[in-house]
């Protein structure tokens, strides 16, 4: 292995090699320990040290990095304590995640760490939210993203590289190229010669370097970062080296040859780095003595303190209390009574003026700018906002989703269109994995509006007309709103902008034309959580959202003989319990009605929760009217047939007769 020193100072050197060692024993204490039984897992980078910590020494501390299980490097590159370290592998409450996280799946602001999920791929486009937020504010800064060669077949490797590229992006891909994705061979999950080599398909930089030479690794991390900032562009580098134990101790390494080990351990990046040192007379051995007894005395020092950590003492108020950032801002009530709008025109309204509001919030999705949208709602906005807030996207969700998150972590407010709700499951892992769950892990916030065009009636078949809120309802961390006035439209999206949480809002596409009703002209937010209720009523309640909530009133309006209490839970997580049982408790009798289908929908969750809480109350069973459990057909009498809407007098009449 050739060193070259041009432009390291002796200090220098001394530091990279005292950076590049510290993992390396730290790796050998948690073996010892392992084998011991002190710990109980460990995912090993030995081997690969000088990739993570050449990148991380070539950074600003305040650049953020995406880092995997074996980038030890860094973590104790960017300095953080060893003891706070080795309690968030013991799991303690002093750790990094209060005790929720395990190994490396944990990151920390005030060190520029995002932390991973175990999904890998999606890490890419959060970097790629942070260089965007680096290139609004026109900040000489860049991200940058770990992947390993198996990370680089996810299609989010390609959704975020593509993004980056598309958008000039200044965002450093690196792939450290280890032979193995677990125990599957790179010729078993890529054909071309280097993972360098995709780079021209996103007309961008690729570069393929020896990972295990710290200084090359270093010198071309700063090249690379100098050309991301200058040119506004990303690139990819592939770092060659070898992981010289299992992708994680119980894995083993049966399936490597041999021969690997052996050639490989040739190239050890410390042994060599500390040889190089010492043959140029920048080390000696007295030297190498002081730096490794410094090293060793904080591992044992922290080891101890972290053994004598006691265990997590749960808590279940604050467990439940950290699922969601607290709201910092009050809700804004209207002075006006305003005018006649229409559904549609009440959310573009809420977009405009919270975009007024927050300079910071930036709008993404498919054809959302010139072209305003699917369903025109962001008509107009280019010219008032301009390109750099309101941004078409390339169809890829997840990659958008990502971003958005990314945006979040820089402070941003973002807001992600969805052209149709059905189009969610490309990004689920994103909204599920990463947006719900990342203020719970290691109290990071996830700002991210998600807009859901959604629901049927439209003749739109069945990629087209899902009713998919229940997927949500079921993922603590995020806030799941449906309105089913203009007014509630307005004044929720408002509030899900101020949010600084996670929340899918759902717009049903039937109401966007088909209804009007007052809209107040100036900004005002309708408070989340909270149900409305639409009218009351002694003889039978009807607890709906949506287009549910039209049905219930018409079918009141045509029934008189009924008293009928109808309740518009307006927000689907968290729900209004409060208001769901004072409605039990005017009627004794309820109706759960909803256009998703009947298994899996929230109407089940709700006659749970009334028949364990509000039992006392009732005089006949909790019964559901929900759409059939079938896909959404296309044909028009099909899907009305389809629909919960079809049974509604039916299940009431049997309700009734009870």
């Amino acid at each position: 292995m050739q060193f070259d020193r041009n432009g390291f100072s002796d200090p220098e050197l001394i530091e990279i090699y005292t950076q590049l060692v510290k993992p390396r024993m730290i790796e050998e204490k948690m073996l010892v320990l392992l084998r011991q039984g002190k710990i109980s897992k460990w995912f090993s980078g030995i081997g690969q040290e000088a990739i993570a910590v050449g990148a991380t020494m070539s950074l600003d501390a305040d650049e953020y990095v995406m880092p995997l299980h074996r980038n030890l490097g860094v973590f104790t590159s960017r300095n953080m304590p060893f003891p706070q370290l080795f309690k968030q592998w013991q799991g303690r409450k002093d750790g990094f995640s209060k005790g929720r996280e395990r190994s490396f799946h944990f990151g920390a602001n005030e060190y520029h760490i995002c932390g991973m999920i175990s999904h890998l791929g999606p890490q890419l486009a959060i970097a790629d939210g942070i260089a965007l937020a680096h290139k609004l504010k026109k900040e000489q800064k860049i991200s940058l993203a770990f992947s390993g060669d198996g990370g680089t077949s996810e299609g989010d490797f390609h959704e975020a590289l593509n993004v980056a590229a598309v958008w000039g992006l200044p965002v450093i891909f690196l792939v450290e190229n280890n032979g193995y994705g677990l125990s599957t061979p790179v010729s078993e999950q890529f054909i071309c010669k280097q993972i360098a080599d995709k780079a021209v398909g996103f007309g961008m930089l690729g570069r393929t370097i020896d990972g295990n030479n710290i200084l090359e690794v270093i010198r071309t991390v700063r090249e690379l970062r100098n050309y991301c900032i200058t040119e506004q562009k990303p690139v990819l580098l592939e770092c060659m080296t070898f992981r010289m134990r299992g992708h994680e101790e119980a894995s083993g390494v049966k399936y490597v040859p041999k021969e690997l080990f052996e050639e490989w351990g040739k190239k050890d990046p410390v042994a060599n780095f500390e040889s190089f040192l010492l043959e140029i007379g920048v080390l000696n051995q007295e030297i190498i003595d002081s730096i490794r007894e410094g090293i060793r005395a904080e591992i044992d020092h922290g080891v101890a303190e972290g053994l004598a950590a006691p265990p997590v003492q749960p808590n279940t108020a604050e467990e439940v209390e950290d699922v969601y950032a607290p709201l910092k801002e009050a809700t804004v009530a209207p002075t006006t009574t305003g005018t006649e709008k229409k559904f549609i025109q009440a959310v573009s309204e809420a977009i405009k003026q919270s975009m007024q509001r927050y300079p910071e919030l930036v709008l993404m999705g498919q054809d959302i700018a010139e072209y305003g949208g699917a369903f025109k709602v962001t008509d107009g906005f280019v010219a008032e906002f301009g390109k750099d807030r309101v941004r078409n996207t390339p169809l890829c969700e997840s990659a958008i989703v990502g971003t958005a998150l990314g945006l979040s972590i820089k402070r941003h407010k973002a807001m992600m269109e969805m052209q149709f709700a059905d189009f969610v499951t490309v990004g689920f892992n994103q909204i599920i994995n990463n947006l719900a769950k990342i203020h719970y892990r290691w109290g990071q916030n996830a700002d991210v509006v998600v807009r859901m065009p959604t629901g049927g009636g439209v003749g739109a078949g069945p990629f087209h007309s899902q009713s998919n809120e229940a997927w949500f309802t079921h993922t603590p961390g995020l806030k799941v709103l449906y309105p089913s006035t203009p007014y509630d439209a307005k004044g929720l999206l408002n509030a899900a902008f101020a949010d600084p949480n996670p929340v899918m809002f759902f717009e049903h596409k039937g109401l966007y034309r088909s209804i009007s009703g007052l809209v107040p002209e100036e900004y005002y937010t309708v408070e989340i959580g909270k149900a409305r209720q639409v009218q009351e009523g002694s003889d039978l309640s009807i607890i709906t959202y949506g287009m549910g909530v039209h049905w219930a009133t018409n079918y009141a309006a045509k029934h008189p003989e009924y008293s009928i209490d109808i309740l518009d839970l307006r927000t689907l997580l968290p729900l209004d319990y409060d208001s769901i049982a004072a409605s039990v408790k005017r009627t004794g009798r309820v109706l759960l009605l909803h256009e998703d289908t009947l298994i899996g929908g929230l109407g089940g969750e709700i006659a749970a929760w009334i028949a364990e809480n509000c039992f006392q109350w009732l005089d006949a069973p909790v019964t559901r009217c929900a759409s059939l459990d079938t896909p959404v057909p296309f044909a028009i009498e099909l899907e009305q047939n389809y629909m919960a809407n079809s049974r509604l007098d039916a299940t009431i009449q049997k309700l009734m007769s009870f």
